[in-house]
């Protein structure tokens, strides 16, 4: 099991980095005797303050094998350096979902990356994580078309009846644009894994029925990842029955999770990754090439144990069979203001420049509202509501102008942005209201940028 205390003391010797970061907290390491006495670790009280050298163990790159990056809020790319211990870590989140619920130890797979290919966080390491699977025996063949449909669908047809099944990975709305884009699906025994984005029963079921496949509780599992420590927990067969219960339930679950919203819902392994609740969010503990401690990475959510959630469920009626004796950490996703699209983070200060260029500025307010909304058949889009200046009117013509300004500026500010999401999806849905609007911009109240 991770013990935080241990590592806080490897890293005040040997990460150069934190203990410049103790140092100017004024905290005496010989002084420290529980969590409580530990600062917290942020992109921006860490990260961005020091050498990326200077924050891995002995103060170098040397035992970094690789790199990913992700985007912030400018756009710029940050770096998280990756070693082979890295990797297995996650690997093993991959063998939990393969092998449980897809008993990939007995069947032949073809795994088919569909995350973006390059530096960007998701397509090298899950193509890693599986080719690791491979070496230890799994009978698991990895194709990696990337994030472009003709090539993927090109892929299955070709090597799909070779496998007896075929597992598409990516981000749930390119996910679903594949499975609209091909036919005869349930020729591949298809099943998903997905990541970055929460996504309701309702959307497991339609995708499942769309793929053919036959228990969309063990068919599809989503991974909860982020690009600072790779995958932290993924769903199991035993956390998706659950949450199928509780998506029926809001009586039982909106006191369990204390939201009206249905949150992703993950098992996790304390002896990979320590968690803790901070402010009401998330942050965790974990080693690797980059060690992160106390990392707060404001993700809405909380934690059950194992033994808790079971009983809440006998309780109520329902039994949710066996599954890993593992806790598990639910997940609403971002709190800081950005909107998950594609597995793109957008940030609403990429939004704010394009409703400054100067043939948009004149006729609204820079006011906003950000989210990522779900059509009727389970399509995702942006949606950027927009407060029009007092006296313009909101024309079609006018609405057209600000998407195609909002998207030019996610496209030149986003890197995750310009290569996660599909060119038919990045032109956002723009709805312009007048000035004061009751529903999204009412007066003397503060103002958020998004919406879940």
């Amino acid at each position: 099991m991770v013990d935080p205390l241990e590592l806080f003391h490897r890293m005040a010797a040997g990460v150069p980095a934190y203990r410049e970061f103790l140092r100017e907290h004024r905290v005496e390491t010989e002084a420290v005797r529980s969590l409580t006495d530990i600062p917290v670790m942020t992109k921006i009280n860490y990260h961005s303050r020091y050498a990326l050298p200077q924050r891995c163990h002995g103060g170098t790159l040397a035992g970094c094998d690789m790199v990913a990056v992700s985007s912030g809020s400018s756009g710029r790319p940050t770096v998280w350096p990756r070693s082979l211990v890295d990797e297995l870590a996650v690997t093993a989140r991959f063998e939990q979902v393969f092998a449980d619920g897809f008993g990939a130890a007995g069947r032949s797979t073809l795994a088919v990356v569909c995350f973006a290919l390059g530096n960007w966080v998701g397509g090298m390491y899950t193509a890693a994580a599986c080719r690791h699977l491979a070496a230890k025996g799994y009978p698991i063949t990895v194709a990696t078309p990337g994030n472009d449909v003709a090539e993927i669908l090109r892929v299955v047809a070709e090597l799909g009846p070779l496998f007896d099944q075929v597992v598409l990975l990516g981000y749930p709305p390119f996910i679903k644009n594949v499975i609209d884009a091909g036919t005869g699906w349930s020729a591949y025994r298809i099943k998903i894994v997905l990541a970055g984005e929460v996504f309701s029963e309702a959307w497991r079921d339609l995708v499942a029925a769309r793929a053919g496949m036959a228990d969309p509780a063990a068919d599809a599992a989503s991974l909860y990842g982020t690009a600072d420590a790779g995958v932290l927990g993924n769903e199991t067969p035993l956390s998706v029955r659950v949450r199928r219960f509780l998506a029926d339930r809001p009586e039982i679950a909106v006191p369990l999770f204390g939201d009206a919203r249905l949150p992703t819902l993950v098992q996790y392994d304390p002896a990979a990754r320590f968690f803790e609740i901070v402010d009401g969010t998330l942050a965790f503990t974990a080693d690797g090439a980059l060690p992160l401690l106390r990392y707060h990475i404001a993700d809405e959510g909380g934690l059950i144990s194992h033994a808790d959630l079971m009983t809440l469920c006998r309780d109520h009626g329902f039994d949710p069979g066996d599954g890993p004796d593992l806790p598990f950490v639910y997940v609403f996703g971002r709190s800081l203001f950005t909107v998950s699209f594609f597995g793109a983070n957008v940030y609403p200060e990429n939004v704010t420049v394009g409703l400054e260029r100067p043939h948009v500025a004149g006729r609204v307010t820079g006011k906003f509202v950000l989210s990522s909304v779900e059509d009727a058949d389970r399509d995702r889009w942006l949606s950027v509501v927009v407060e029009l200046a007092p006296g313009a009117a909101g024309t079609p013509e006018l609405a057209a102008t600000v998407a195609e300004s909002i998207r030019a500026e996610l496209l030149r500010l986003n890197s995750e942005f310009a290569h996660y999401v599909p060119a038919e999806y990045q032109l956002p849905r723009v709805e312009l209201r007048a000035a004061g609007d009751p529903e999204y911009f009412p007066a003397g109240v503060k103002h958020r940028y998004t919406r879940p």
